[in-house]
């Protein structure tokens, strides 16, 4: 994939913009847990429309604080275990207090189905940003944002870029590389210190 068809990354502001927005459309709790699985766990398009209620509980059936997302809800061979963040885990608390029927196993349902498709999942995303304005935005910008933002912080807490390829799923670390925004300031700053 050539970088000008990346899609973009997303910043703070943007972030909090589009959190903003989801809080005032007509699933306000579904669409923040959707948009929060792509920044703060970095899911695909796939992997969100096909998590299951089992996936991201524990042994009692309460939500867990991993997600351990199967090969078959991923691309290929990319099932991994995700830890979940605390933004997370408490919208998934609350999508499911708030749920009115039995939605069945998967997580992320619609008013006429108990599941969702990948396509219905990367729709929404279009519409959101460009609601919003947020040219170059995609589906896969929250993924983007996540696993830069894993890259920049992983060896603050000892960790490495297999580390972050892990989280991210990708069976080569090139692929992970790819993902990864470059920072021009924090560039400079090295080569300074140097």
């Amino acid at each position: 994939m050539g970088l000008g068809k990346q899609a973009k990354t997303l910043s703070k502001g943007q972030a909090e913009a589009t959190l903003a927005y989801l809080s005032t459309t007509r699933y306000p709790e579904r669409n923040r847990l959707i948009f929060l699985l792509s920044t703060k766990a970095g899911l695909r398009a796939k992997e969100i429309a096909h998590l299951t209620w089992r996936m991201v509980s524990d042994a009692t059936g309460q939500v867990g604080h991993a997600i351990h997302l199967t090969d078959d809800a991923s691309k290929g061979t990319s099932g991994r275990v995700i830890p979940i963040h605390p933004e997370i885990r408490a919208s998934l608390i609350a999508c499911r207090q708030t749920l009115t029927r039995e939605t069945g196993n998967y997580v992320i349902s619609t008013e006429r189905m108990a599941c969702t498709s990948p396509q219905v999942i990367v729709n929404m995303f279009q519409r959101w940003y460009r609601h919003l304005g947020f040219v170059g935005c995609s589906s896969h910008s929250g993924r983007r944002t996540f696993i830069t933002g894993a890259a920049r912080k992983i060896s603050t807490v000892g960790g490495s870029l297999r580390d972050v390829q892990a989280l991210a799923g990708h069976s080569n670390l090139r692929t992970t590389q790819r993902y990864i925004e470059e920072n021009a300031d924090a560039q400079r700053r090295v080569v300074q210190q140097l």
